[in-house]
């Protein structure tokens, strides 16, 4: 039980700051998600991920992180065009 409570923690956060990493690193948010799905992706093909709310989980972090990325973007846009 303790390994699905650890992968359900890792779930829940690791995903949406992946996003923002992956969004820092490339300047662009949908280069980000894609980045973050593919790793997911690989984790589900290699069996890491067996467990619908697993799924949920990742998909909730990745909305949440997807939305903090375009509006980290979005803000470093304006603040360009300003200065």
């Amino acid at each position: 039980m303790q390994d699905f409570e650890t992968k359900l923690l890792l779930a829940i956060f690791l995903p949406g700051l992946l996003v923002v990493f992956f969004t820092r690193v490339t300047f662009h948010h949908v280069v980000g998600l894609v980045l973050t799905l593919a790793l997911i992706a690989a984790s589900v093909y290699a069996g890491y991920t067996h467990n619908w709310l697993l799924y949920v989980a990742d998909a909730v972090s990745l909305t949440v992180g997807f939305w903090f990325a375009s509006r980290m973007v979005k803000n470093a846009r304006e603040n360009q065009i300003e200065e």
